[in-house]
């Protein structure tokens, strides 16, 4: 956490949400860090004299001291957050894209469909439940040997 938020502030300041959005969206959606982890972090390096804050339209505006800038300065030159999505199953991804639109079709039937639809929609997401299961439940063959 520390050094996302140091290396983010790096580049800009920033209010904490923009941190939280901002990992979010570099590590495509794979580490989406809570406001618990990022406000004591940030008052932890405002501890330590790498942050400090400002007011800013209601709103904490957080940027590196010079000290900060010194420690920012000696990161690893591999964000974590690309270090997350580089270690991560492309399947993973695949399954968290495909989570997200069916949430968002089981939103769009609750909100606007009408009795029987949402009848139906029960029929089917208890069908793929049930098929989840199956598939965690299947016997993986175990890879080949690779040749040497």
């Amino acid at each position: 956490m520390r050094t996302a938020i140091l290396a983010l502030l790096a580049e800009q300041s920033r209010h904490g949400y923009e941190i939280i959005g901002e990992i979010a969206e570099r590590s495509r959606g794979l580490w989406r860090p809570s406001p618990g982890s990022i406000y004591p972090t940030l008052q932890l390096l405002a501890d330590e004299g790498l942050v400090r804050s400002s007011e800013d339209g209601g709103k904490r505006l957080f940027e590196l001291t010079e000290e900060g800038i010194g420690a920012a300065g000696q990161l690893d030159g591999t964000p974590p957050w690309e270090q997350i999505a580089r270690d991560v199953d492309p399947n993973e991804v695949e399954l968290r894209n495909a989570t997200g639109a069916l949430m968002g079709a089981m939103k769009q039937v609750s909100r606007v469909g009408s009795s029987q639809q949402k009848a139906k929609a029960v029929t089917v997401l208890n069908e793929a439940r049930r098929s989840l299961y199956g598939i965690l439940g299947e016997i993986e063959e175990p890879p080949a040997p690779a040749d040497t």
